[in-house]
């Protein structure tokens, strides 16, 4: 590589009179130079003779400086960190005062190739940079869209059922839109009175515009103290320096804050405003600060760079919403009063035709004979139902009067006798037809008859007042004088001549009248029995008056069957023929051909005679026996509690039993032995059934509740009694046994129970209740930290299993797993289970038997610190299992 190097011309100058220059010495100093500044004139240069030493000195003169600032920038340059260093040591500088536009080409592509690089090689990066500014917006957004539906959802709701609800629903269905859009657009009533522009960092006021007729206090002193305000919480509460207040609410007035890059804008409003605004506002915000953002940026109290300010404000400040008033609603009141008025009319017709029905019934209520046992209105009919004597007024007649019209009236009425005096005094004169010498009254509330009147009167009517229902009145016919004829009183001799032989056995009277002076009585007699003729005497009726017609049967009274079965069947001398209950009973010992012609003799008798028992003779024959024997063990197995002999038969030598048996109850096999009865003749077949003897009750609730050693059951007069000490739960398992067993008729007494005294135990159940196994959010897992509680409860709980088995109980534990409130319910809930089994899992591993631990998951429903108060507190509370100890 060659260079050119200008000539070097030095400005000429006129020698002095007093000295020459030496124009050869000259050139040869230039020469020198020449070769030292640029190596490619060393080599054209080769002939040139060299200067002399001076001219060495000369060059370190001229430029020693420079060489050597060429020589430490040369080594520098060579030397990549050290230029690195120099480089960064002026950078700043230079982009500082570079221009933007210039540095900014410059950069970008060198920047986007960097960003693009980290973030293919690391994108979390930028997600950790980007959250701190997204979040923030993204909750915002979310809140304010909450906020907006349950704006709208309230006001549909405060107006669905008003008038003006519906007024607006037909608007929605006439226009096409949402009934919760045209409900916020009359409801939703505001106005946006002040803005504020404030400066962000300075909280200087940048502009301020208020709407007309809106007064307010010193601008510049409400932006200072919104900025106070704003600092105030910031610092108290340590948040974020780009969150701030977004909501302030006094009375009518609302103070809505949108917080800008450099600027916030303030916007006081009255009214209720929807959630809408907070988009305006916000959009207006990003307006200003895409206009003067320089400006804003660098405000110091001057604003007259910002003149255009105020007009983005002013449109806010235009904003505002007023319900339409169009007057009285004059069509709405007369559609309502259309309704109104004809319903109101049915309304008072049912009103006043309900009052003259209740009316009528209770006019039948107060009659007497008349009782109602329902009456209703349905569909405009009246329906009534109830008992009524015959003798009572009639319902249809009390009609009348009382403006109902009979053709809507449906009753029902069923006949009855009443026990109201007046009722039965009238059925009284109308069937004994009392003579005129007798006169019926009534007496308080009792029905008396005075007067004569003949003997036969008079017994009707006694037979009348025996015959008087119960609860009625009292038939009084003490005043009433007998006036007997004499053929009367033969009459009432005969009459108790007939009622002596109808009480005779063996004697049935058919008939029976008296004519003229005589007496004629046909009937049946037995020839076993009395003779109607003797039983004349003693009666003063004249036998030569008494005309007999008797027909021969035999009677079937227990007596004469007896006699008959004497004489037919010659019983011997070890056979007792006797009367029991209405039976006849054999006893004692024949042959089978005697029990052969008693049990045909039995067959024979007839329907409706009295029974021949020959049960208790026994056989001398050797079958007999057999069966005798049998027999014995069928009474023995039916004297056995929980067995139930349903059918037993002897047939060809063999005997079959059938029934029902309790598996507590004894074997029947085993009862075989000393009867004497062949097992191999006997064929059973038993169905299995529960038996509610009280012996084998106990020994099921014995084996189902498995009691303590401190508690005994027993069997008293046939009622199970419970004494002694139990635990609470099985207390409460007893007493719900004893009400199922109650059902079918056993009676279980547990009134002997004590709750057990458990103090020795509560100690250590108190400390076991109180220790909690706490997790860290979303794990499932309890930390290490965690270990020693597990193990020392552990512990407790084997030292209190072994302690309950002791007192004659079992201990049981419930784990319960907690969650905060962080995330979905249902995800909550499986995390709750799921560390409820893992402390489960855990304890099991540190010997506590798995047979007394269960598991349930509770999620947020049982918080041990409510979140609201204390939400960090809370969560970490709640973040948690608890332990539960039950005793049975």
């Amino acid at each position: 590589m060659t260079s050119s190097v200008d000539p070097i011309s030095l400005p000429q100058k006129a020698a002095s009179n007093d000295t020459e220059i030496d124009r050869e010495a000259l050139a040869r100093l230039l020469i020198e130079i020449a070769r030292n500044v640029d190596p490619d004139h060393r080599a054209r240069l080769e002939g040139v003779p060299t200067a002399d030493p001076r001219m060495e000195t000369l060059r370190q003169l001229l430029v020693g400086g420079e060489i050597s600032e060429l020589s430490r920038v040369t080594h520098l340059l060579d030397e990549p960190e050290q230029l690195a260093a120099a480089v960064g040591g002026v950078l700043p500088s230079a982009a500082s005062l570079a221009p933007h536009a210039q540095l900014g080409e410059a950069l970008a592509p060198a920047v986007e190739r960097a960003a693009q690089r980290s973030i293919q090689k690391n994108p979390s990066t930028l997600t950790d940079i980007l959250y701190p500014v997204f979040l923030p917006a993204i909750r915002k957004s979310i809140g304010e869209k909450i906020d907006q539906t349950f704006q709208s959802l309230n006001e549909s709701l405060r107006h669905i059922f008003t008038w003006h609800g519906l007024k607006w629903r037909f608007e929605a269905w006439r226009t096409g839109t949402s009934f919760s859009e045209v409900v916020l657009n009359h409801s939703l009533v505001y106005r946006v009175e002040h803005v504020f522009l404030i400066h962000r960092t300075s909280g200087l006021l940048i502009a301020h515009v208020t709407a007309e007729n809106a007064t307010s206090e010193d601008p510049q002193l409400i932006s200072s103290m919104l900025s106070a305000i704003q600092d105030f919480v910031r610092d108290s509460f340590n948040e974020k320096e780009q969150s701030g207040l977004d909501t302030i609410r006094f009375g009518e007035l609302r103070l809505w804050s949108e917080v800008g890059p450099f600027a916030t804008l303030v916007a006081v409003i009255r009214g209720n405003p929807p959630e809408e605004l907070h988009e305006i506002i916000r959009d207006a915000l990003l307006r200003i600060h895409e206009d003067c953002s320089q400006a804003l940026e660098q405000f110091d109290g001057d604003s007259s760079q910002l003149a255009g300010v105020e007009t983005r404000l002013q449109t806010c400040v235009e904003l505002q919403h007023a319900d339409s008033n169009q007057g009285f609603p004059w069509l709405v009141v007369t559609a309502v009063l259309l309704v109104l008025i004809p319903a109101g009319g049915w309304f008072f017709l049912s009103w006043q035709t309900g009052q003259r029905w209740q009316a009528y019934v209770s006019r039948l209520e107060t009659q007497p004979g008349i009782i109602v046992a329902e009456q209703k209105v349905r569909g405009g009919q009246f329906y009534i139902a109830g008992l009524r004597d015959p003798l009572a007024a009639d319902p249809q007649s009390l009609l009348s009067g009382t403006q109902v019209d009979p053709a809507r009236v449906h009753s029902n009425w069923q006949f009855y006798q009443s026990l109201e005096p007046a009722f039965v005094l009238k059925r009284l004169t109308a069937s004994l037809a009392p003579p005129d010498s007798v006169r019926l009254s009534i007496v308080d509330d009792r029905i008396v008859a005075e007067g004569e009147a003949t003997a036969a009167w008079i017994s009707r009517a006694r037979a009348a007042a025996q015959q008087l229902s119960a609860g009625g009145p009292v038939f009084d016919i003490a005043r009433v004088r007998d006036v007997m004829s004499p053929e009367e009183r033969a009459a009432e001799r005969w009459q108790a001549y007939v009622s002596r032989l109808e009480t005779q056995p063996g004697i049935v009277v058919s008939e029976q009248k008296m004519r003229d002076g005589q007496f004629y009585i046909a009937g049946l007699r037995d020839p076993l029995a009395v003779d109607p003729q003797s039983l004349l005497s003693g009666t003063q009726v004249d036998p030569a008056r008494v005309h007999a017609s008797w027909q021969f049967y035999q009677s079937l009274e227990p007596v004469f069957v007896l006699k008959r079965l004497t004489a037919s069947l010659y019983p011997t001398d070890k056979v007792r023929l006797s009367i029991v209950n209405g039976r006849i009973v054999a006893e004692g010992e024949a042959p089978d051909t005697w029990i052969d012609r008693a049990r045909a003799a039995a067959r024979q008798l007839s329907a409706g005679g009295p029974e021949f028992d020959i049960s208790k003779v026994r056989d001398v024959s050797p079958d007999a026996r057999a069966a005798e024997h049998w027999q014995y063990y069928v009474s023995r197995l039916e004297a056995q509690p929980g067995i139930i002999v349903a059918q037993q038969t002897a047939r060809g030598g063999h005997f079959y039993i059938s029934g029902l048996r309790d598996p507590l109850a004894a074997d029947p096999q085993a009862l075989l032995s000393g009867t004497e009865v062949d097992p191999a003749r006997v064929h059973s077949q038993w169905q299995f059934y529960q038996s509610l003897d009280p012996k084998f009750v106990v020994k099921r609730l014995t084996a189902s509740l498995s009691p303590p050693k401190s508690v005994r059951l027993s069997i008293v007069q046939g009622r199970i009694d419970v004494v002694g000490e139990a635990p609470a739960g099985w207390i409460s398992r007893a007493q719900a046994a004893a009400d199922q067993l109650s059902a079918d008729g056993v009676v279980l007494d547990v009134s002997q129970l004590r709750e057990l005294n458990l103090a020795e135990l509560n100690h250590l159940r108190e400390a076991i209740q109180t220790t909690d196994i706490f997790f860290s959010s979303g794990r499932v897992v309890p930390g290490a930290e965690q270990t020693p509680v597990l193990d020392r409860l552990a512990d407790q709980l084997k030292e209190f299993a072994q302690n309950a088995r002791k007192a004659g109980v079992t201990a049981r534990f419930m784990l319960t797993g907690h969650s905060d409130t962080t995330g979905r319910e249902t995800a909550n809930a499986s995390i709750s289970a799921a560390r409820a089994e893992t402390v489960r899992a855990l304890l099991n591993k540190r010997g506590v038997a798995p047979e007394l631990l269960q598991v349930r998951g509770a999620g947020t429903f049982e918080p041990a610190v409510p979140e609201n108060e204390n939400s960090r507190t809370g969560n970490s509370t709640n973040r948690r299992v608890s332990i539960t100890v039950n005793l049975e």
